[in-house]
């Protein structure tokens, strides 16, 4: 099974990241771009575990580490592979 996860600032967190890229875009005549929230992809592939398991751990995870939940919101999608 492969657990695909989005990691992204919450919306009230300033994404200094983001601003970069809106400001380049918009250097490259990309003006239609109003923001850009940068965050992070991750995939974590797991085995012997049933679809509901898979969904409880890898959510454990991100709680515990892959995000920080002070400035960072996250979603998970399980995939069969």
């Amino acid at each position: 099974m492969l657990a695909k996860v989005y990691v992204t600032p919450k919306q009230a967190i300033l994404d200094p990241q983001g601003k970069a890229i809106v400001h380049s875009l918009h250097a490259l005549d990309y003006t239609e771009v109003s923001d850009v929230r940068m965050g992070k992809y991750l995939e974590v592939r797991l085995h012997g575990l049933s679809r509901a398991q898979a969904e409880q751990r890898v959510e454990e995870m991100c709680r515990r580490l892959l995000a920080n939940l002070v400035i960072e919101d996250f979603r998970c999608e399980i995939v069969e592979d």
